[in-house]
C-alpha cells in the first residue's frame, strides 16, 4: 500500500485514541525540568560567589556568556546529531553530558574554572530543545503541537521553581559545592527511564492503532527528504524563525540569570529571602506556558485560522511584555514581582508557539535541525546579552536599559516573522 495510506481512514465511531503520545510528552516535561534546574543553580548562588571567590558583574557576565557561546555551538550541532541518530539515543547522550557537566561546576574556585564548567554544561544543554522537538513532531499531530510543547516547555519554569526552593537550603546546611551535585541523581533515574520506555510511535509496543493514526493524519504531507544545512539556510523560513529567537531569547536568560542579583540589590533580600520572589514568578511562568500553547484555540473559535491564530497568540503575548519598562522605577517589591510574573509567563506563552513554527514549515526530518539553527541563533544574542548586562551593571549598577531592551524585544520579533513568512507558508521542501 502507499506509504501513510493506512493512516489516511477516519476513526471508526467509538473508537478511543490512547494516551502514549501524553506520557512522552510528560517525559519531555521532566527532561526540561531537570535542564533549567542545573542551569538556574549559579544564578541562585550568584550572592554567595561573589563574597567566596570574589566574582564581579563582568566576571560573571563572562561566565554566562562562555555557557551562552556553548549553547549556540551546541544547538547548531545538537539538530543535526538528533536527526541522525534519533530522538532515543540523542536524548540519553544530551543529558549525560549535561549532567555531568552541572556536577562539575563543585570543582570549581575559580571565575576561570567556572567558565570552563559553564561552557561544557551549555554544550550539552543545547540539546535539550532539539530533541524534544522532534519528539513532539514525531509523537503529535499539528493541531496538537503548540499545547505538547507548552506543556514540556513549562518544565523550564519547574525547574526554575525548584532551584531557588533546594539550592538556598542545601547551601545554607553543606555549601554551595553540594548545591551543584543536588539534581545528579534524578538525572541518572531519568535517562534510565527514557532508555527503557521510549520508541518511536511505530515501534511502541502500548500504542493503539487508533492513537498511531492519530499521530500520523498528517503524515504524507509532513515527511519529507533529509536536507543540508546549507540548503535550509536559504529559506525565508529558517530565517523567520531564527531571527525572532535571536531577539527573545535572550530576554528570558536574563530573567534567569538576573533576576535573582536584581532582587538582592533592589530590595536587598538575601539568600533564604530570594527563594519566595523567584518562585512566585517562574510560577506564574509556567501557567503562562501552558496557557500560551492553548491561547491559539479561543482566536481558533473567532473564525482565525490556525496560523494566524498562532500569531494572535503570539501578538498577545508580545503587548504583556512590555509594561517592564517601568519596572526599575518602582519601590514595591511585591509590583516589581507582579510585573516580572506577568512578563515571564507571556515570555513562555510567545515561547511555546514560536518553538512549534518549525513543524508548521518544515517537514518532520527537517524539524531537529532547524530548531538548532533558531535556537543557535537565541543562545547568540544571549551571549551578546550577558556581556552587555555585565558591564552596564559594573559601570552604571542600574538595569533600566536591560528591562528597556526586554520590553521592546517581543513586537519586533512578532514584526520580523510575519514580514519574513507571512501566514507561516510552508518551506518549499518536496515531500
Amino acid at each position: 500500500m502507499p506509504p501513510f495510506e493506512q493512516f489516511d481512514r477516519e476513526l471508526d465511531p467509538g473508537e478511543r485514541i490512547g494516551r502514549v503520545r501524553w506520557t512522552i510528552c510528560a517525559m519531555l516535561f521532566v527532561a526540561t525540568s531537570i535542564n533549567y534546574m542545573d542551569r538556574q543553580v549559579l544564578a541562585i548562588l550568584k550572592p554567595t560567589l561573589v563574597h567566596s571567590i570574589g566574582m564581579t558583574e563582568v566576571g560573571y557576565g563572562h561566565i554566562t556568556a562562555a555557557f551562552m557561546v556553548a549553547y549556540a555551538v551546541g544547538l547548531l550541532a545538537a539538530g543535526r546529531f538528533v536527526d541522525r541518530v534519533g530522538t532515543r539515543i540523542g536524548y540519553i547522550v544530551i543529558m549525560a553530558v549535561w549532567s555531568i557537566s552541572a556536577m562539575g561546576h563543585a570543582l570549581a574556585n575559580t571565575v576561570f574554572e567556572f567558565g570552563i564548567a559553564r561552557f561544557s554544561l551549555g554544550l550539552g544543554e543545547s540539546g535539550n530543545f532539539p530533541a524534544a522537538l522532534k519528539t513532539t513532531a514525531e509523537w503529535f499531530p499539528q493541531s496538537e503541537r503548540s499545547l505538547a510543547t507548552g506543556i514540556f516547555n513549562s518544565g523550564a519554569n519547574v525547574g526554575a521553581i525548584l532551584a531557588p526552593a533546594i539550592v538556598p537550603w542545601v547551601t545554607i546546611h553543606y555549601g554551595w559545592h553540594a548545591a551543584f551535585l543536588a539534581t545528579g541523581a534524578i538525572s541518572a533515574v531519568w535517562i534510565l527511564l527514557w532508555y527503557t520506555k521510549y520508541r518511536k510511535p511505530a515501534d511502541h509496543p502500548t500504542l493503539t492503532g487508533a492513537e498511531l493514526r492519530h499521530i500520523y493524519q498528517e503524515a504524507a504531507e509532513q515527511i519529507g527528504p533529509s536536507t543540508p544545512w546549507a540548503k535550509l539556510l536559504s529559506y525565508r523560513q529558517t530565517w523567520a524563525f531564527s531571527v525572532p529567537k535571536f531577539l527573545t531569547d535572550p530576554i528570558w536568560w536574563f530573567f534567569l540569570f538576573y533576576l535573582p542579583s536584581y532582587f538582592s540589590s533592589k530590595f536587598h533580600l538575601d539568600l533564604s529571602h530570594l527563594g519566595l520572589p523567584l518562585i512566585i514568578v517562574y510560577s506564574t511562568s509556567t501557567i503562562g506556558s501552558v496557557a500560551g500553547g492553548w491561547l491559539p484555540t479561543p482566536f481558533r473559535r473567532l473564525g482565525l485560522s490556525a496560523t494566524h491564530a498562532r500569531l494572535g497568540a503570539m501578538l498577545f503575548c508580545a503587548l504583556l511584555v512590555v509594561p517592564i519598562f517601568w519596572v526599575t522605577q518602582l519601590q514595591s517589591e511585591w509590583t516589581a514581582i507582579a510585573l516580572l510574573s506577568v512578563a515571564a509567563g507571556a515570555h513562555q506563552g510567545w515561547s511555546a508557539n514560536l518553538l512549534t513554527t518549525p513543524s508548521d514549515m518544515f517537514p518532520r526530518t527537517a524539524v531537529g535541525s532547524i530548531s538548532g539553527i533558531g535556537g543557535m541563533a537565541g543562545a547568540a544574542g544571549g551571549a551578546l546579552m550577558m556581556n552587555y548586562a555585565g558591564y552596564i551593571l559594573q559601570i552604571t549598577g542600574s538595569y533600566a536599559t536591560l528591562f528597556a531592551l526586554a520590553s521592546s524585544a517581543y513586537l519586533i520579533a512578532l514584526l520580523v516573522l510575519v514580514i519574513l513568512a507571512p501566514g507561516l507558508k510552508r518551506a518549499p521542501i518536496a515531500a
